[in-house]
């Protein structure tokens, strides 16, 4: 017989409970492992709304987890749509705090975007979101349910296909959930079944948690560089006085990456700080015995932000100053300039929920 809701976990988020969690919560009332599973795909695969649309689960054990749990965490306020097909979604969290999400679509992949928290507490000078602060960290099905979301309104030929954690908040300041979330996200049997390759975690450079993240993990790590010289990156990131260049490179040197995967440094190009012949050849070398690939992003001007976008033969000289060194380079194009929704632009619209809310990191490329 199954008992009622629990006093501990009522109204609890379903999608907040790991695997292990949810089958100790089935053996407490009795019931084998395996529906675990059932509920687990009905909610990361077939992104259902409702327990009683669990058709395959008994009527008696669906009444039991209304009881006990909710589905669902956030609600969509507000989305914009760009020209060239990026979609920006404000998403409402329940204590009214809002995150973004934004849904790339590309001819051979289809992007997420994810936030791991409300605002962010880092200061990085050149990203409109440090102005916010942190209001807080998202939970494991607050970051899930981003994704579940934004998927139940894709046409089946445009699913997401591949994750950047590149959103609103420092991932690896919020460790276990995002952990977490990933858990539920890579889960190849019962849940949403994204290969670990397809997704990428960016952090400025917490170098513990990216230690964990190799470890515990086979995600793609993205690392917010921008300089390495300690007075240039102290400014722009005030985590450089914390994790110096010098520490940063050297544990990236020793993480355990997989032989066909490679890091990836980000490399904000800012006119007459970071981007001269100099910049580049000293990025070079301090890159050299890691194996890794650099993605260049243009500054993207913001009201405030007193940066400036290099100029476009300024952006291809830099660009060749790596390659010519034998540095695998990539230039990263803005997507959703016209919506506000490219990186660094998104301050004033995460203020105003009627509009949106964002941060200053928004990707397309993972491997």
């Amino acid at each position: 017989m199954i008992s009622g809701g629990d006093s501990a976990d009522l109204r609890r988020p379903i999608e907040g409970l790991g695997h292990a969690e949810l089958t100790a919560w089935l053996d407490a009332r009795g019931l084998p492992a395996y529906r675990a599973d059932q509920i687990r795909r009905w909610l990361f695969q077939k992104c259902a709304t409702a327990f009683e649309s669990m058709t395959d689960v008994p009527r008696e054990l669906r009444q039991a987890l209304a009881r006990s749990f909710v589905i669902g965490t956030v609600t969509v306020q507000h989305q914009s749509r760009s020209e060239d097909g990026t979609v920006k979604y404000l998403l409402r969290l329940r204590d009214g705090n809002v995150v973004e999400t934004v849904y790339i679509p590309e001819e051979d992949r289809v992007t997420l975007c994810v936030s791991t928290q409300a605002g962010c507490g880092l200061g990085c000078a050149f990203c409109a979101t440090a102005r916010m602060g942190l209001k807080r960290n998202l939970t494991r099905a607050e970051i899930v349910d981003q994704i579940l979301e934004v998927q139940r309104g894709c046409p089946e030929e445009r699913r997401i296909s591949n994750l950047v954690f590149m959103g609103m908040g420092e991932p690896l300041a919020n460790y276990d959930a995002t952990r977490g979330a990933l858990e539920a996200i890579t889960d190849a049997h019962s849940g949403m079944a994204i290969s670990p390759r397809k997704i990428t975690v960016s952090t400025v450079g917490l170098l513990p948690q990216m230690r964990r993240l190799m470890e515990e993990t086979r995600v793609n790590l993205a690392i917010s560089l921008h300089s390495v010289r300690d007075e240039v990156r102290s400014e722009l990131m005030p985590v450089n006085r914390k994790y110096p260049v010098a520490r940063l490179l050297e544990c990236c040197r020793a993480l355990p990456v997989p032989r066909r995967k490679r890091i990836t440094f980000e490399y904000l190009l800012l006119r007459g700080v970071n981007d001269l012949a100099a910049d580049a050849a000293e990025l070079a070398k301090r890159l050299r015995g890691i194996r890794c690939k650099v993605n260049l992003i243009p500054f993207n001007p913001h009201e405030g932000s007193g940066f400036h976008r290099p100029s476009e033969d300024a952006i291809e000289r830099f660009g060749e100053a790596l390659r010519a060194r034998g540095i695998q380079t990539h230039v990263r194009r803005p997507r959703g300039e016209d919506i506000q929704a490219a990186c660094g632009q998104l301050y004033h619209v995460a203020m105003a929920p009627e509009d949106g809310a964002g941060n200053g990191h928004v990707a397309v490329t993972t491997e």
